[in-house]
Parts: C-alpha cells; sequence; structure tokens
C-alpha cells in the first residue's frame, strides 16, 4: 500500500505541473502523432509497389502497427530512462536516490513518467478498429482481457530490455549509450518476422524479444492460429525480462560507488 500511495502522490505532482504549461503539451503529443503518421505512410508506400509482404496484406501490417504503439505508447509513459547514464551516473543523481526508503528504480520510472506519451495508444487502437474493420475481424468477449495483458506483457518486454542497458551504466559509466541503437533495432518488432531472415528472427524472438511487442500478440487477433502460442507467450516473456532487469539492477546498485571522485 505504501508503494500505491507513493504512485499516486507523484502521479498527482505531475499531473498539476503539465497542467501548467499545456501548451507544451499539444506540442509534443501533435509531435508524436506526425512520427506515428510518417510511419504509417511508409507502410502504405511499401504497398503501392506490392500486394502482399512476407503473406501479409497491408491491413494486417497496418493493425500489427496499430497494436504495437499501445505497448510502445505504456512503456513511453513508464519507463523514460534514456538519460539514466548521465543523468544518475555521471550527474551524480542516483546519490539522492539512493538516500530515499524505497526501491530506486521504482522512484526513477516514476521521476521520469510521461503520461501524455499514453496518448499514442488512442492512436494505436484507433489505427487497429480502422485495419480490424477492413478485415472484418469479429471482436470475442474476451479479446478485450487478452488485449490488456498482452499489451502489459509487450510493455514489460520493452521495460525489462531498456531497463537491462540502463544497468550498463553501473559497471560502465562512459557517457557513450546504446540505448539510441537499441531503439532503432526495436522498430523491427513493428513488423512480421517472418520477412527477415532466420537469425534476424531468432534475435528478435529470444534474445531481443521485441517481435513480442507487436506482430505476436497481434497475430492472435488477426487469426493467425499458427503463431497462437507465440502469442500467449507474450506475458511470459514481458515478467521473465523484466523480473531478470530488476535483479540486474538491484546487482548494480550494490555495484555503485557514488559520483565523487
Amino acid at each position: 500500500m505504501f508503494y500505491v500511495s507513493m504512485f499516486f502522490q507523484y502521479i498527482s505532482q505531475y499531473v498539476k505541473t503539465r497542467m501548467q504549461y499545456r501548451a507544451d503539451l499539444f506540442v509534443e503529443f501533435f509531435s508524436d502523432l506526425m512520427s506515428q503518421a510518417i510511419n504509417l505512410i511508409f507502410i502504405l508506400v511499401v504497398f503501392g509497389h506490392t500486394n502482399l509482404l512476407g503473406g501479409w496484406s497491408r491491413d494486417e501490417i497496418i493493425f500489427i502497427y496499430g497494436f504495437f504503439l499501445v505497448p510502445y505508447a505504456v512503456f513511453s509513459a513508464f519507463f523514460n530512462i534514456w538519460d539514466f547514464n548521465e543523468r544518475y551516473i555521471i550527474k551524480g543523481e542516483l546519490d539522492r536516490i539512493l538516500t530515499r526508503p524505497i526501491h530506486s528504480l521504482f522512484q526513477i520510472i516514476l521521476e521520469r513518467i510521461e503520461l501524455e506519451s499514453l496518448l499514442g495508444a488512442i492512436t494505436g487502437i484507433a489505427v487497429m478498429f480502422y485495419a480490424g474493420s477492413r478485415l472484418g475481424l469479429s471482436l470475442s468477449w474476451y479479446d478485450p482481457i487478452l488485449f490488456i495483458i498482452f499489451v502489459i506483457g509487450g510493455a514489460l518486454v520493452y521495460g525489462g530490455i531498456f531497463v537491462m542497458l540502463a544497468c550498463i551504466s553501473f559497471w560502465a559509466d562512459a557517457k557513450t549509450s546504446i540505448m539510441p541503437m537499441m531503439y532503432n533495432i526495436s522498430n523491427y518488432g513493428r513488423y512480421p518476422v517472418n520477412i527477415y531472415n532466420k537469425l534476424i528472427r531468432f534475435v528478435l524472438t529470444w534474445i531481443l524479444p521485441f517481435a513480442f511487442v507487436g506482430v505476436y500478440p497481434a497475430s492472435f487477433f488477426l487469426e493467425k492460429n499458427e503463431w497462437n502460442w507465440y502469442a500467449f507467450l507474450t506475458p511470459a516473456i514481458g515478467i521473465a525480462f523484466f523480473s531478470l532487469s530488476v535483479i540486474l539492477w538491484n546487482q548494480g546498485v550494490k555495484k555503485y560507488r557514488g559520483a565523487g571522485n
């Protein structure tokens, strides 16, 4: 209950702060919307030259992209740790975090929260409904429940991977970071993995499982029955990777010696 109380207190303060700068909030939302529109246009351009891509139609890939936007929005809202190395390790902000009687990762997640990123989930759901209506997909009573489970699993996959990347800073505090490169790799999860070669498919499934953020869970709603077991693995993969990241984080905090000289 203590952690739940702290969560809502942080949220309350965050909302009060953001409401003081409504114009900035609108600009950020518009910028994110433009970025998502560009990615969607790219898909449309590709299908302007072909009817199928790896056996997937245009509307199916648009549906996958829409699904991908939802767990990615949740991840962006709660795991904004892109600058962890520079802010918390090099500048010593982690010293302040460690003096408080609450888990350090939990504090950093709440300090860096960006709830406006959740608006991207609305865009994703709208894209899914558009593509789903063109595909004639039917909605069962249990689909919304599975959708929420898959979204949480996908967000945990993303969060687990990027928290593990942040943990590298505990052992190597150089300013260089591989997070931008990993972000680019994660974009491969927006598309069906069977369009890639076997090595990339293996990496996106078992090493850096970004395929569990987009194509695998989305394939369940697209009635790709041969991939159903991958879809139902999504929450397990998410919990496994995020649990591993927390274990690695706890070990890294023990290695941390402060920012003093």
